[in-house]
């Protein structure tokens, strides 16, 4: 992705906006240092980020076995915190607090901005929850991209079909080719947000994980969020009448808690959840500009046996003697979708 030039008065503009930013967050900083060294903060705490909106935060923390929230600011040398990160804050008597200390990840959630840098939108996630419906009609290519974002993470990924009431009897091409994804051990949970169907074994998957729910606008990503959370509130969009495309809801990447299933034995849940769900802003695609050629195929998983066997060192898997890319495709051991797919994603990433 190329970047915009800006004009000479455009860079002015950006620098004279970040210079005030950085001055404001420092003498910020310099009055909760007078504070903390005043003794007006509580304690160090434990916490985790449930909600970001700038240089504000809301940090969730348990209290008597109720998880209750708090609007918190960041200390200037702090940058970079996002939903789902463990942190460490202390309260003011007011009840709002600052956070003063960031936890380790074991993973983290990126895609690229407007300017095609890589940002982090979500952090100490265990499974990415790739949601594809019947409408918008999704696509083989763009749940690839999905799987090879996810695998380039270390984030296992898991596949979930909503408004499955609207398929076939027969189940269709859709469930055909979901199929073969399920074939090659991506976990597979038909849903539907409507009728309720499937969502115990959603319930299943997320227990006692934090998890994440990405695809196209219009999936139906907050309606099943909304059927997981009952007490909570989403902003749940309509498709477009002309482009069956769905309109973005979300804003902002927000952890929720999920609370135990009615008609589920779970005795490993803490209190009154058994697991996370981050609704994240609804995204078209992922962005895998950042890949070279050797880790875009390793997020094919069914290549990585292949890998390092071609003839030729510098093979490129398109028409040379010897590919065992290419060998395995002829072979029935690479279905020739995902190899076309794998094809186009790499043309698209050389064209960016």
């Amino acid at each position: 992705m190329s970047r915009r030039k800006l004009t000479r008065q455009q860079r002015w503009r950006v620098e004279k906006i970040q210079a005030e930013r950085t001055e404001r967050a420092s003498k910020k900083d310099e009055r909760d240092s007078g504070r903390l060294d005043a003794g007006e903060y509580g304690s160090e705490r434990p916490g985790r980020v449930a909600a970001h909106f700038g240089r504000s935060l809301e940090v969730e923390s348990v209290e008597d076995d109720q998880i209750r929230l708090h609007r918190c600011h960041l200390r200037a040398n702090l940058e970079g915190l996002v939903t789902g990160d463990q942190v460490i804050w202390r309260q003011a008597n007011d009840g709002s607090g600052v956070v003063v200390a960031r936890g380790e990840r074991h993973s983290v959630l990126e895609r690229p901005d407007t300017h095609g840098q890589l940002r982090p939108v979500a952090a100490n996630i265990d499974q990415i929850l790739i949601v594809v419906a019947v409408e918008p009609e999704p696509h083989p290519n763009l749940i690839d991209r999905y799987l090879v974002a996810a695998e380039s993470t270390g984030i296992p990924p898991v596949l979930v079909l909503n408004k499955s009431d609207l398929l076939p009897d027969e189940g269709g091409a859709l469930r055909d080719w979901l199929r073969r994804y399920d074939a090659l051990g991506y976990p597979l949970i038909e849903a539907s947000a409507r009728g309720e169907h499937g969502l115990d074994a959603l319930h299943g998957q997320l227990a006692n994980r934090t998890s994440v729910f990405v695809g196209q606008s219009g999936v139906g990503k907050s309606s099943l969020i909304d059927k997981l959370l009952p007490e909570e509130t989403l902003r749940i969009g309509e498709l477009s009448t002309d482009t069956r495309k769905g309109k973005h809801t979300t804003t902002t990447a927000r952890l929720y808690p999920l609370p135990p299933a009615e008609n589920l034995d779970v005795t490993e849940a803490e209190g009154s959840r058994r697991g996370d769900l981050i609704d994240s802003p609804g995204i078209r695609e992922f962005g895998l500009w950042h890949l070279d050629e050797r880790e875009l195929a390793e997020g094919f998983i069914e290549f990585r046996p292949y890998l390092g066997h071609c003839r030729f060192r510098d093979c490129r898997h398109r028409q040379e003697p010897g590919c065992a890319l290419l060998g395995a495709v002829e072979r029935g051991d690479i279905h020739p979708q995902r190899f076309a797919s794998f094809q186009r994603i790499r043309d698209d990433i050389a064209a960016s």
